[in-house]
């Protein structure tokens, strides 16, 4: 199975105390490398940073322009959450690259993760929420005009709702946007995702889990998705401190082999992203995303 990585992920310049925990990619891909048996089991890939042909598949052609060329306004800048930079644009193209990349890995490998990515706050015209491209929707309308897939369901468990993909997609028959979050949680203002479950505060695991094979029953029911998208945001763990929710770690475990293995038995290709996660103790969320890793290797390589 192919992992897609790049060392930039962690290589942005933040002002001290900044909130996004940038160090985080690469100590789990770190940790990864420390763990051999899980490391044997994944081909760590790299693909073409996206095009600006790509990105206008789900952007503006002006705001794509300005964020490339850093013309982009005072305000915008602050709504993304970042500061203007070549290594951000340079970061940005990867990251989003590399979600399509793993895409299209997932088709032809049943599953595939990009070691960042679910960029769910960028709207088609401006970026929030350290969200600048929507990595997911690009990378969806990309395999469905290459006559690669028919539908594709976004399967979003960031705490955060996915307000950029939901409206982007709002008229798009081809994208579903699933969404569990906090309804608590920012932002402040939804959009309307295809399927929404706004999840109380203090949300625990029982409560999450049955809500998610609710949810997982009925999209595989209605649409029979071609390839499932997955947000896989560690920030819904209890000691996320810009959650509402309060899974335990293992509840993390369970919710990421709940839809792992959902896309193994129905054979749908699933692309994951690995989402927000937002504890100053970088070391302690490292070990909530890793999770994912452990759930990925047991549910398509231990088999193999």
């Amino acid at each position: 199975m192919k992992l897609f990585y790049h060392p930039i992920y962690s290589q942005l310049d933040l002002p001290a105390h900044h909130r996004f925990p940038i160090s985080k990619y690469q100590q789990l891909f770190d940790m990864l490398c420390a763990h051999p048996e899980l490391k044997s089991g994944f081909t760590i890939s790299c693909a073409e940073p996206i095009s600006v042909s790509t990105l206008e598949l789900a952007h503006d052609a002006d705001y794509v322009h300005q964020f490339i060329t850093g013309t982009l306004a005072d305000k915008a800048q602050k709504r993304i959450g970042f500061c203007h930079s070549d290594a951000l644009v340079e970061r940005t193209l990867q990251s989003v690259g590399n979600t399509l990349g793993a895409a299209q890995a997932a088709l032809k490998d049943g599953a595939a993760m990009n070691l960042a990515g679910g960029y769910h706050h960028a709207f088609g015209n401006y970026g929030s929420g350290f969200c600048i491209f929507n990595d997911v929707i690009t990378a969806a309308r990309y395999l469905y005009q290459a006559g690669l897939i028919d539908n594709a369901l976004i399967i979003d468990l960031d705490v955060h709702q996915g307000d950029g993909s939901a409206a982007i997609a709002e008229r798009d028959d081809v994208i579903t946007t699933l969404s569990l979050h906090g309804e608590r949680n920012f932002p402040r203002i939804k959009q309307s995702s295809d399927y929404d479950f706004a999840l109380p505060l203090h949300c625990d695991d029982r409560v999450y889990l049955e809500t998610l094979t609710q949810a997982l029953k009925l999209t595989q029911r209605l649409h029979r998705p071609d390839i499932i998208f997955y947000n896989a945001g560690a920030d819904v763990h209890s000691d996320d401190e810009l959650g509402t929710l309060s899974l335990s770690l293992a509840g993390v475990g369970a919710r990421d082999a709940q839809v792992l293995t959902h896309a193994k038995h129905h054979e749908i290709p699933i692309c994951t992203m690995l989402g927000g996660g937002y504890q100053r103790n970088v070391e302690q969320l490292v070990k909530v995303h890793w999770q994912l890793l452990e759930q990925f290797h047991q549910c398509f390589m231990l088999d193999s």
